[in-house]
């Protein structure tokens, strides 16, 4: 490959949804991944790329350090967020992800990227790059700042913080599929027995509001306590319906309340029950998949 072609907005746009999978990884938000990626573009066009050796690790690096800048105010505003913040889902066509060269399974699912909110933005960025990205740590220092074995001290720390918080090995895709449907089924269903069985007892639901919709202040732990938050829309005589689709590289549900799309549940199975759900709520992270589904 060419260090550097003559057509630099070609080379970019070869390397965007490179620079984007970094940019929403270390964010979790769309706009905010978006805005990074603009600003790297706005260095690349103002920089003389003639002195660039290389065009694809220069824009690595400058993207993910601008990540690394806009993570740490984030992580301000996030500390004053209304409730639990969760990562913007996104929507994908199928479960190999736009981006799949660049991903391994589970690398940009909903709760992966809520775990990685555990790490400090160097310590995230260092990780990403390196188990995510396969940047070798000569790599990783060039773009954090710091020497190679502050590097590997980083991504060691990272990988025991997030391998401690992640009880649950992955799972097969059909049996996470075969699950994920039986519960759309039994929340269209809308009994508490059809709905429970499905739950492990130590299921964990989580809710993002953003403050803009009610929702949980807390995690709501217990197969017991999830069925009845499910189970509640029926009780009340509201119509439930519930659409598969594919969020961040994972089937996942879309459920609709009185025919207003009410959250889009992220699911986490161990291959026979279902242990745990991200449901984002907050109408703000919905646009963008309601602009998606709207489409003919």
């Amino acid at each position: 490959m060419s260090a550097h072609p003559p057509d630099s907005t070609q080379t970019f746009d070869r390397l965007r949804p490179r620079l984007q999978a970094i940019a929403y990884r270390m964010l979790g938000a769309v706009a905010e991944a978006e805005d990074v990626v603009q600003d790297a573009w706005l260095r690349w066009h103002a920089t003389d790329r003639a002195a660039i050796d290389n065009a694809e690790a220069w824009l690595v690096s400058v993207t993910t350090r601008l990540a690394i800048d806009h993570l740490r105010a984030a992580k301000l505003q996030r500390e004053h967020y209304a409730g639990i913040w969760l990562p913007e889902p996104l929507l994908t066509e199928s479960t190999d992800t736009p981006e799949a060269i660049y991903e391994r399974a589970d690398d940009v699912s909903v709760a992966f990227l809520f775990l990685l909110e555990r790490l400090t933005p160097e310590a995230r960025a260092a990780f990403l790059l390196r188990e995510v990205f396969d940047a070798d740590y000569a790599e990783v220092a060039a773009v954090i700042g710091k020497s190679e074995a502050a590097c590997r001290q980083l991504v060691s720390r990272a990988k025991a913080q997030l391998r401690d918080a992640r009880p649950h090995p992955p799972v097969r895709k059909d049996a996470h599929l075969n699950l994920v449907r039986r519960f759309a089924q039994a929340l269209e269903q809308g009994t508490f027995d059809a709905i429970r069985v499905l739950l492990a007892d130590e299921a964990t639901l989580i809710g993002d509001g953003g403050g803009k919709v009610s929702s949980f202040p807390k995690p709501v732990v217990g197969g017991g306590k999830i069925a009845q938050v499910f189970f509640a829309a029926q009780r009340r005589g509201q119509a439930v319906h519930v659409q598969m689709v594919v969020l961040n590289g994972q089937w996942a549900l879309l459920r609709f309340v009185d025919g207003q799309l009410e959250s889009a549940q992220s699911i986490e199975t161990d291959g026979e029950r279902i242990v745990g759900i991200h449901a984002q709520r907050n109408p703000d992270k919905l646009q963008r998949i309601l602009a998606a589904i709207a489409r003919p």
